[in-house]
């Protein structure tokens, strides 16, 4: 079994599943997957910075502080 900084390598891809899962659950958004999309999808686009990138996700999450009813 191929090993990657002591763990093997569906361990470490089990850990990194994880924790993304984790992440998500609790609604943190993860800027290493948006960077990863922008660089496959959107080569000639630079992305956003990290604290753009954090509130455009909690804009989308929250909304724009307008109060809505159900």
């Amino acid at each position: 079994m191929k090993t990657v900084a002591g763990l093997p390598q569906a361990g470490r891809y089990l850990a990194r599943s994880l924790a993304q899962s984790l992440r998500l659950m609790v609604g943190l958004p993860d800027y290493d997957v948006y960077l990863s999309h922008m660089e496959r999808t959107h080569p000639g686009q630079a992305p956003m910075s990290y604290e753009a990138f954090f509130r455009e996700r909690l804009e989308a999450r929250y909304g724009s502080g307008k109060g809505r009813c159900c």
